[in-house]
């Protein structure tokens, strides 16, 4: 009976200890689902139909997940003091907008979900602060830069990145070198065209890399790539094997992805896009054998240039070949020739050089190479003494600029055979062209028996105005072949090689049997009707005509009326006149003196003047007036 005083007299204590767990209440948004009965604090919102970040979060929350509602910005207040998030997810609303600095209280942040949002860019500010992150997911946005700086702050920690279903053509391939524990990387679902070698060599933890559905013509070797198996699927992969996947890219099968045909794949996603005899064929199924580069030929170079002192110069040099083909140039003196402040050296082959200088003569080397091999050619350059000053009132046009590099010059006979030398393999070996109209051309060539084991011939052209190469493959007992998809009006460079299998290494080859260079006629124009301009200006030209020449018919017959009546007015009668004296100037030479008329009462103007000798003689009817 003594217990039940004591629970009584403790009974009122009760409540007093109940007060500490909601000293501080918490806060939840309205649509929002808030777990705060343990640590950690959730706050769920997902299709909430929230406009922006809620204002009322509970700042101790380590979770906040903000998914498919129509948020369009993150401001930088918006997730100020969250110093204990850990998961954050925006995953699929509108935001175009991120501020910078927006993250930078979030410093235990693992997670970032920022897919399915509006994002164009990823500046350097706008992760600042992730000091933390483990997974940054920004796959279907709209990205097309991301600064080279954005992933600075996380990456140490940085394990999943996923940018796929972007907009990407260029990446900052040194920044993602740098993502030392990075497991996954997903660039699918863009517009990458190339990656620089060596880009994955440092990513030691790399585990899955995702390539496809990009514009990749070529795959370059990796260091990565060689130390580890490469497998397409995960599944049943070791631990240490790299999935890697490059499917839906238009691969170009060439001797450069060899590397690749012969590691041990499952694939059933990959095929070739070129060259046009591998096109459509299954990647794994193209044998090795068939995977070949052919070496440079030169098809264009510059004939033997003269120009003045202190002039620009322009040296070029185009060559052919697969994969395309590098063009180096090397001075007389032996230097390589790149861009300086004298000289500019532009990706399609052509030497600029600024302004020449009497010791820029000589001899300039061409260098064509690509994996395959590489050809050389040789222009000669002249520098001759400037120009003697020109007065300002010259009327003497200046010379064509030499070195205009939108001008190509074709190159002389003798230039021709200097190519010839310099690339190897002769370009004359009787490759000829006949029969060319405005749009077709008959191509024939010698028999090339004297080269064993010919597989094929392969035909290379392309004209001036378009450098995409076309490429035609003909039976190895063909000797002629018709083109027939020229275009009217047109420069070809065309060039045919002999595809044959090379019995000291077993692999297939190629070797040029020569080069040829025709034109098309130009197409014959149909006649139509004059343009309303033309038909205008004739017209009023016509009409002009007309008036002019009725002007000068009325002159006219205003003159034979004036002469037939006498010079008398045509409407009087014309009265015949007396015989009298008529009277021409003689400039004071003195004749017989006639008998003078009458004098006439002359007007007092003319009283005044000077008299002078006149000659007078008579006139009258029969007689022509003498002057005026």
């Amino acid at each position: 009976m003594a217990i039940l005083p004591l629970l009584l007299c403790l009974l009122p204590l009760a409540p007093a200890s109940s007060p500490p767990q909601s000293a501080t209440p918490s806060l939840c948004p309205r649509r929002c689902r808030c777990q705060t009965q343990s640590l950690p604090l959730s706050v769920l919102c997902p299709g909430a139909g929230l406009l922006f970040v809620p204002p009322s979060l509970d700042r101790r929350a380590a979770e906040l997940r903000l998914a498919d509602n129509f948020i369009a910005s993150v401001r930088r207040r918006d997730l100020a003091n969250m110093t204990g998030l850990l998961h954050l997810s925006l995953s699929r609303n509108t935001i175009r907008h991120v501020a910078a600095g927006a993250f930078a209280d979030l410093r235990a942040l693992r997670a970032l979900h920022l897919d399915g949002n509006r994002l164009t860019s990823l500046g350097e500010g706008q992760l600042r602060g992730l000091v933390n992150l483990r997974h940054l997911i920004l796959s279907n946005n709209q990205l097309a830069a991301l600064a080279a700086s954005a992933l600075d702050d996380c990456a140490e920690t940085l394990e999943d990145l996923d940018l796929s279903y972007n907009n990407l053509e260029q990446l900052p391939w040194e920044a993602l070198g740098r993502l030392g524990n990075v497991n996954t990387l997903g660039l699918d679902h863009n517009l990458l065209a190339s990656v620089p070698a060596g880009a994955f060599s440092r990513l030691h933890k790399l585990a899955r890399l995702d390539m496809t559905s990009n514009r990749l013509t070529t795959i370059p070797p990796d260091p990565l790539f060689s130390r580890l198996p490469l497998l397409a699927r995960p599944r049943g992969s070791p631990a240490s094997a790299l999935v890697l996947a490059f499917g839906g890219n238009p691969l170009h099968c060439n001797c450069e992805l060899v590397w690749l045909r012969r590691l041990a794949r499952e694939d059933d996603l990959e095929a070739c896009a070129s060259p046009p005899a591998l096109g459509g064929r299954y990647f794994w199924a193209v044998g090795e054998e068939e995977f070949v580069c052919e070496p440079p030929v030169v098809t264009h170079r510059s004939p033997p240039l003269a120009v003045p002192a202190g002039r620009p110069a322009a040296l070029r040099c185009r060559a052919v070949g697969d994969p395309e083909p590098r063009v180096r140039w090397v001075s007389p003196q032996g230097r390589l020739l790149g861009n300086s402040s004298r000289a500019r050296a532009f990706p399609n082959g052509t030497l600029e050089l600024l302004v020449t200088e009497p010791g820029d003569g000589g001899i300039f080397t061409c260098i064509a190479a690509n994996a395959a091999g590489e050809a050389t050619a040789a222009v000669e350059l002249t520098v001759g003494p400037p120009p003697p000053p020109q007065l300002a009132n010259s009327t003497s046009c200046d010379p064509p600029r030499d070195g205009d590099p939108d001008a190509l010059t074709p190159p002389s006979a003798a230039s021709a055979s200097a190519k010839a030398a310099d690339t190897g393999p002769p370009t004359d070996r009787g490759v000829q062209v006949t029969e060319h109209g405005a749009t077709a051309a008959l191509v024939q060539w010698p028999d090339q028996r004297p080269i064993p084991g010919i597989r094929m011939y392969q035909i290379q052209y392309n004209s001036s105005a378009d450098d995409i190469l076309v490429y035609r493959m003909i039976p190895a007992d063909s000797r002629s072949f018709l083109l027939t998809d020229l275009a009217s009006g047109r420069a070809y460079d065309l060039c045919v090689l002999a595809v044959y299998e090379d019995s000291a290494t077993g692999l297939t080859a190629t070797r040029p049997v020569g080069c040829a260079r025709f034109s098309t006629e130009p197409a014959l124009r149909p006649c139509g009707a004059p343009h309303a301009p033309f038909l205008g200006g004739t017209m009023i030209i016509a009409l002009g005509g007309v008036i002019v020449a009725s002007v000068l018919v009325f002159i006219f017959v205003l003159l034979m009326r004036y002469k037939v009546h006498g010079g008398q007015p045509p409407g009087k009668a014309k009265t015949p006149a007396p015989v009298s004296s008529v009277c021409s100037q003689t400039n004071g030479a003195l004749g017989p003196t006639p008998t003078p008329a009458p004098p006439a009462p002359e007007p007092a103007a003319l009283r005044a003047h000077t008299v002078v000798q006149l000659d007078c003689e008579p006139w009258g009817p029969g007689h022509e007036p003498v002057g005026p």
